[in-house]
């Protein structure tokens, strides 16, 4: 025998039984749900988007940029103060992309349908990296609340959307295309931003001076931020520059970036304002009417990447339980295995389905369903992110909780969409609020519920105590209502657009006598459900 077969005689370290990496695979060709939603809103082909996001270059950017966060420089080498922050290359990688695919504010300066074409592209570029969609997101949102200054608008509009990443500290004078973000809240209010102690002094030129603290400021690297302060009339918001059109900095100071749980590619930074300069958006003293049209935006955004979070979670899962045996049959031939990959593939296309009906409310101006179907969603999809992720995780067994496997970077990821723009409590009561104000908001959800109403018994049932919560809410039972709306908007909606396999089970599953695990609840023929929904099959 040969020293060399003397080796292999003692040679342990043969890989067999393991699942190959989700790379280079088509995240649109196993997403049933979106393919109907872009069929049935004519949306067009996103092949190109898909093919990019399940590239395995793509997917390599999401990974090195969530493992190589960005630095805050405070000072340059001499002392002098820079407020900087570096980021890897492949965060500059994934935003260039996403900015050339136009999921950023593009849609405010097209045709109709970009919106729910940005919708949808934002829904499967996320499934590549979840930090990056920040900055995108928050510019798509300012659009809609610079239009309460006519002025503003015409002159930042344009870079905004822009297909351009320019990045970089210049003023914005001088850029082709620019990012904005958003900052709001402080360390003594939260979500309460009526208890904003930031001040705006007016000066003789029509700008305003600011000084406070802002506690939860993203991407601060951004050339524009909307801001609120306080006024002598009031709450009133503004549009502050991270660079003046003299190409001097504004006043505007990074503390500090936030080591979080999750999101760890973006920036979060708290910054403080110390005589910035800032111009009014509207009125005085209707700060929050301004800044509302950005949080319903990024909202809608919020439900959109939940719901690319589950559905990345459940490609993974799907694609493993393909690929691996365990106790002499392939995973996804065992019986038990199918049925929680299948109640996962439910939630899912449920989700997925929602969101592009909510991107098509925003589409056609149906402002009474969002009032009540937008909060609604964003409380529910948002809140059973974590626990489907999780779900999806465990389905890799200890391989699924090694960082190397991707699905702790999810796991990480899945809170922060319920807690961006209103955390739980805050969004269900944000229900009450639109049923007070706007009544005719109820009209416009039961109207939607009543579609797919006569062809199933328990979901009619559920929509009758649905009706009875709507005509009595209150805010210890907000978090129910919410979650009722959800669910009665899936099942309407799965109903009317999905095939009966899929309607009747999630029915049976979440409306008639749920189980509290998935796969608890037995699902006629999951293999059918499974196929559905695996990628490269």
């Amino acid at each position: 025998m040969t020293l060399i077969d003397e080796l292999r005689a003692f040679s342990t370290h043969q890989v067999a039984n393991q699942s190959s990496p989700l790379s280079g695979f088509d995240p649109l060709a196993c997403d049933p749900a979106l393919g109907s939603a872009l069929t049935r809103y004519a949306v067009g082909d996103l092949t190109p988007l898909a093919l990019e996001a399940g590239s395995a270059e793509a997917r390599e950017h999401g990974r090195l940029a969530d493992e190589n966060p960005p630095q805050l420089r405070t000072h340059d080498r001499y002392g002098n103060r820079v407020d900087e922050v570096e980021y890897h290359p492949s965060w500059h990688w994934l935003m260039e992309r996403a900015i050339a695919h136009g999921l950023h504010a593009a849609p405010w300066g097209q045709g109709p349908g970009a919106h729910l074409r940005r919708a949808a592209g934002f829904y499967l570029w996320s499934q590549t990296e979840a930090g990056h969609g920040c900055p995108i997101s928050m510019t798509y949102s300012s659009v809609p609340a610079l239009r309460w200054s006519p002025e503003l608008a015409a002159e930042y509009e344009p870079k905004l959307t822009a297909t351009g990443y320019e990045f970089g500290l210049r003023a914005p004078q001088e850029k082709s295309a620019l990012l904005a973000g958003m900052s709001m809240t402080e360390k003594q209010g939260g979500s309460d931003v009526r208890a904003n102690t930031t001040t705006a002094e007016p000066l003789a030129d029509g700008t305003y001076r600011l000084v406070g603290h802002k506690w939860f400021t993203s991407a601060p690297m951004n050339d524009l931020f909307l801001t609120l302060a306080q006024t002598a009339g009031g709450l009133s918001c503004f549009l502050v520059p991270r660079v003046l059109p003299d190409g001097t900095r504004n006043e505007i100071r990074l503390q500090r970036l936030k080591d979080k749980l999750g999101n760890k590619s973006n920036a979060s930074s708290e910054i403080e304002y110390t005589g910035a300069i800032g111009h009014l958006i509207g009125e005085e003293g209707r700060g929050v009417r301004c800044i509302i049209e950005m949080v319903s935006m990024t909202r809608l955004d919020c439900v959109l990447g939940a719901s690319a979070n589950v559905r990345i979670a459940l490609s993974e899962a799907a694609h493993h339980v393909q690929r691996r045996s365990a106790f002499g049959a392939r995973l996804a031939d065992q019986p038990l295995m199918q049925q929680v990959v299948a109640d996962l593939a439910l939630e899912s296309e449920a989700a997925t389905t929602l969101a592009m009906r909510l991107a098509a409310a925003v589409e056609q101006g149906e402002h009474g369903l969002l009032r009540l179907a937008l909060p609604a969603t964003k409380f529910f999809v948002c809140k059973r992110a974590p626990y489907v992720v999780a779900e999806a995780l465990e389905c890799l067994g200890g391989n699924g909780y090694v960082e190397e496997s991707g699905m702790p970077r999810l796991y990480r990821e899945a809170p922060l969409m319920s807690i961006w723009e209103g955390s739980g409590n805050v969004t269900a009561l944000d229900l009450l609020r639109a049923l007070g104000k706007q009544p005719s908001s109820r009209d416009a959800i039961l109207a939607e519920l009543d579609a797919a109403g006569g062809e199933n018994a328990t979901y009619d049932v559920a929509v009758r105590r649905v009706r009875e919560e709507l005509a009595d809410p209150r805010p210890e039972r907000a978090r129910a209502l919410a979650e009722s709306l959800a669910l009665t908007l899936q099942a309407s909606l799965l109903q009317r657009f999905a095939p009966a396999s899929v309607s009747d089970a999630f029915i049976a599953t979440r409306l008639g006598e749920p189980g509290r695990t998935f796969g608890s609840t037995p699902i006629a023929n999951p293999k059918a459900l499974f196929d559905r929904i695996a990628p490269g099959r």
